[in-house]
C-alpha cells in the first residue's frame, strides 16, 4: 500500500518591489518561519517570483512546492505598467458627446500654480469613439443604445490594433441597461476577454472617475492577466496544485480570477499588505497608533494606523490625471528610497529623488555600472552599512565602498565644497527632511499628533532611518519589527480576503426607502459572498461592514460613515453620521439637510491567523557583539557595536550608537537613543533621558 502525499503545510507570502523580491514562509504545522530575497527580475517579475519560490521551500526537500498550500502575492506590475505607460492599447466606447471626459478631468492641471501643463490620457483620442445613446440622471433610458453603431466602434477599434475596450456610458450608474447591452455586443465580436465595463468595476456617481478607473482596468487586463496565467502556469509546472491569491490595494485578498478581471485594484498592492502587517504587530505589541514608513529601492510610503485600524481611502491618484476610485489604504508615496539619485541643480541645491538607480544597475557601490551616489551609497561612507557584509542576505554580494565614495565626491561634494563624509550627510539630511514632511502629511496635517504614535519603519532601508525620523517628526518611539525587509511578504501571508461593492444613492436622508436599501444590501452581500466562495479558500469566519458616503446639502465632499446593518434606519444613520462629523470637525452644521451618495458594501473572508509570538527569538540567545564599526557622526568618527540582531534575546538592550545586522535589512541606532528587544522580537526604541 503506498505512503498517502502530506496535506500542504506552507503558505508563501511574496511581495515583488522594485529591487527584490522578499518571500515569508509559514509552516502552519510547526509554526516555523522563513525568510528569503532575491534581485527582482524588472520586465520579467515572474522569473524572479518562481527563483524566489524555489529557494525558499527547498528546505522542504524532494516535491516541496507540494506542500505549498497557499501563496498570496502582492504585486507591483499593474502599478509599474501605469507609472511607465507600458499597458495595452485600449479603445473607449463612449456616449455621444463624451469622448474627451478622461482629458478634461476636472479641469485640474499638473502644477497647481503654474499656468501651463501636459498631460495625454493612456487612451488615445483617436482610440477613443463615441455611439448613440442616453440614460439620464433619474435612471430613465432617453435614448436606447445603438447597437450598429457599437459593433461598428468595436471593428473600428480592432482595426487600430486595441487589445483592450472599455465600454464606458455616461449615467450608467443609475441604470446600466445600455452600458450592459454594448458590452454584450462588444464581447460577442472581440478576439479576447479583455472587455471592461465601467458600471461593473465601478457603478458609482462622478463620470470622470468611474471612466478614468474603467479604462485604466481596461488596459492593465492584458498586461496583469498575462502576468499571473504565467505564474500560475510556472507554478502548477513546479508541482504547486494550491490557491493563488493576490493582494488587493485595501489591504484583502483577492482570486486570481478576480484580480485579472479587476487588475486596477492590485496598485500599490504590496505596500497595503506591509501596512496591514504593522497593524498586527503594533497592536501585539501594545501600541494601537502607528505611523508606517516603507523604505525601499525607489520610494518611500507612509501611512497610518489609528486605533488598529489602517484608514482606507474612497480613490487614489497613481500620477497626474491617473485616478483610480477603488477602496484603498491610504498611502503617501515620495521618490525617497535606498537607490534614488542625489543631484546638485543648477542653482547649487542639492536634491535626492525621485530619480533613483533601482536595482538595475542599483546604487554606485553595487558596481554595476551607476556612478551616480545614492542613498545607500551614503549609508555605506558614513559606516551605517558594512560594505563587508553581503547586502540582501548574500544575493548581491559584498558593496564597492570606493565606489560610492567617488560617486559622492564628484557629484556631491566638489560641487558643494564639501568633503566625502559632510556630504553624505547632506545626502542623508535632505532626504530624511523630504520622508519626514511625508509622515508630517498622514499625520499633523491631518489632526493627529505623531508624540501619540510609534514609528514602524519596514522595507530593506527603514531601518536605517528610524532614529532620524524619530528625531525629525518627534514620534515618541521607534518600533522595528522581527523581519522589517520582508514585512510586505508577511502581510501577504496575514491579509483576510476582501470583497468591495459600491452602489450610488444619492438622496437625502430623510427621502430614503431603507426598506428597499435593505434589500439592495442583501444583493450586495449575495454578490461578494459568490467572490469569497469562488476562491476555494477556508475562513475562520465572514464580517461585513457598510459605509455611507454622507455630507450636508450644498458640500461637495462627503464623508465616510460607518454604520452597523441592523441600524439602516433614519435615527441610526442620522446618528452615525452626527458622531463621525464631530469627530472629524468639531462640531455639526444646524439646519442644512443631510444626503446619502453611495453606500459601501465590504465582505471580508477572514483567514485562520497565526501566533505572532513565531516570530520571537528562542532559547537564550547571545548579547554578545560581533565587533565594532567606524560609523561617522555629526562631523567625527565613533566605534559601534555591531550585533547580530536575530541572535539577540528578549529584554536585551543597548544604547547607540549600536548596528543590528539580519539578512533582509540593518538597522542603525544614533548615540542618545536605546533599544531594547521586546517578546515579539521586535526592537523598541526610544531616546534616552
Amino acid at each position: 500500500m503506498s505512503a498517502s502525499k502530506p496535506l500542504p503545510t506552507l503558505t508563501v507570502g511574496v511581495d515583488v518591489g522594485g529591487t527584490f523580491t522578499d518571500l515569508f514562509v509559514l509552516d502552519e504545522t510547526s509554526g516555523q518561519v522563513r525568510i528569503e530575497k532575491v534581485p527582482s527580475t524588472r520586465g520579467n517579475e515572474a522569473q524572479g517570483f518562481m527563483q524566489g519560490m524555489q529557494r525558499a521551500v527547498q528546505a522542504q526537500g524532494e516535491g516541496a512546492m507540494a506542500q505549498v498550500g497557499t501563496v498570496v502575492h502582492g504585486t507591483t506590475v499593474g502599478t509599474n505598467a501605469l507609472l511607465e505607460r507600458r499597458v495595452a492599447r485600449t479603445g473607449v466606447i463612449t456616449t455621444r458627446g463624451f469622448r474627451d471626459v478622461l482629458e478634461m478631468r476636472r479641469r485640474d492641471r499638473p502644477a497647481t500654480w503654474g499656468l501651463r501643463g501636459d498631460f495625454e490620457p493612456v487612451v488615445a483620442r483617436a482610440d477613443r469613439l463615441e455611439v448613440d445613446e442616453r440614460v439620464l440622471a433619474d435612471g430613465q433610458v432617453h435614448t436606447p443604445v445603438n447597437l450598429a453603431q457599437v459593433e461598428e466602434a468595436a471593428q473600428q477599434l480592432l482595426a487600430h490594433g486595441c487589445e483592450a475596450v472599455c465600454v464606458f456610458f455616461i449615467n450608467g450608474y443609475a441604470n446600466p441597461a445600455n452600458e450592459q447591452a454594448a458590452v454584450a455586443c462588444v464581447r460577442r465580436l472581440w478576439p479576447n476577454p479583455y472587455v471592461t465595463a465601467a458600471t461593473e468595476v465601478l457603478p458609482e456617481i462622478r463620470e470622470y472617475e468611474r471612466a478614468s478607473t474603467a479604462s485604466l482596468n481596461a488596459s492593465l487586463q492584458p498586461v496583469v492577466g498575462r502576468y499571473l496565467q504565467q505564474l500560475n502556469g510556472d507554478l502548477k509546472g513546479h508541482g504547486f496544485a494550491g490557491e493563488l491569491l493576490i493582494v488587493q490595494s485595501n489591504g484583502g485578498v483577492m482570486s486570481q480570477q478576480t484580480a485579472s478581471d479587476v487588475p486596477v485594484r492590485t496598485a500599490l498592492s504590496g505596500p497595503a499588505a506591509g501596512v496591514m502587517a504593522c497593524a498586527a504587530i503594533a497592536q501585539a505589541a501594545g501600541y494601537p497608533n502607528v505611523i508606517t514608513g516603507d523604505i525601499g529601492g525607489t520610494s518611500f510610503d507612509v501611512s497610518l494606523i489609528a486605533q488598529g485600524q489602517a484608514a482606507l481611502a474612497a480613490q487614489t491618484s497613481l500620477a497626474f490625471g491617473m485616478v483610480v476610485r477603488s477602496p484603498m489604504i491610504q498611502i503617501e508615496t515620495i521618490g525617497a528610497g535606498g537607490g534614488s539619485i542625489a543631484r546638485v541643480d543648477a542653482a547649487g541645491m542639492l536634491q535626492v529623488g525621485p530619480a533613483s538607480a533601482g536595482s538595475n544597475p542599483g546604487p554606485a557601490c553595487y558596481n554595476r555600472g551607476n556612478h551616480l551616489p545614492t542613498v545607500t551609497d551614503a549609508n555605506v561612507v558614513l559606516g551605517h552599512i558594512s560594505a563587508q557584509r553581503p547586502l540582501g542576505g548574500g544575493a548581491l554580494g559584498t558593496l564597492r565602498l570606493d565606489l560610492a565614495q567617488q560617486a559622492i565626491e564628484t557629484h556631491v561634494a566638489k560641487p558643494l565644497g564639501l568633503g566625502v563624509e559632510a556630504a553624505a550627510e547632506a545626502i542623508l539630511t535632505v532626504a530624511n527632511a523630504k520622508m519626514a514632511g511625508a509622515m508630517r502629511l498622514v499625520s499633523i496635517e491631518r489632526g493627529h499628533d505623531p508624540r501619540d504614535f510609534v514609528y514602524m519603519p519596514f522595507g530593506g532601508g527603514g531601518g536605517l532611518h528610524v532614529c532620524a525620523m524619530m528625531h525629525e517628526v518627534g514620534v515618541g518611539r521607534g518600533l522595528v519589527p522581527r523581519y522589517p525587509g520582508v514585512t510586505s511578504a508577511l502581510g501577504c501571508v496575514m491579509a483576510d480576503m476582501r470583497h468591495d461593492v459600491v452602489k450610488t444613492l444619492n438622496q437625502a436622508m430623510l427621502a430614503i426607502d431603507f426598506g428597499a436599501l435593505s434589500q439592495s444590501l442583501e444583493a450586495m452581500r449575495t454578490q461578494c459572498q459568490q467572490r469569497l466562495d469562488s476562491a476555494g479558500v477556508r475562513f475562520a469566519q465572514v464580517r461585513e461592514e457598510v459605509v455611507l458616503d454622507m455630507l450636508y446639502q450644498g458640500q461637495t465632499h462627503t464623508l465616510q460613515v460607518p454604520v452597523q446593518p441592523r441600524a439602516l434606519n433614519v435615527q441610526g444613520v442620522s446618528e452615525a453620521f452626527e458622531q463621525t462629523y464631530r469627530n472629524e470637525f468639531g462640531r455639526v452644521l444646524q439646519g442644512p439637510p443631510v444626503r446619502v451618495l453611495n453606500v459601501r458594501y465590504s465582505r471580508i473572508g477572514v483567514r485562520p491567523k497565526f501566533d505572532l509570538h513565531v516570530l520571537a527569538p528562542t532559547g537564550p540567545g547571545s548579547c554578545a557583539p560581533l565587533g565594532t564599526q567606524a560609523v561617522y557622526v555629526h562631523g567625527q568618527w565613533v566605534q559601534a557595536q555591531r550585533y547580530a540582531r536575530l541572535d539577540l534575546p528578549v529584554g536585551f538592550a543597548v544604547q547607540g550608537p549600536a548596528i543590528f545586522e539580519q539578512a533582509d535589512t540593518t538597522v542603525w541606532l544614533e548615540p542618545g537613543y536605546e533599544a531594547t528587544v521586546d517578546d515579539l522580537g521586535n526592537l523598541v526604541l526610544q531616546r534616552v533621558a
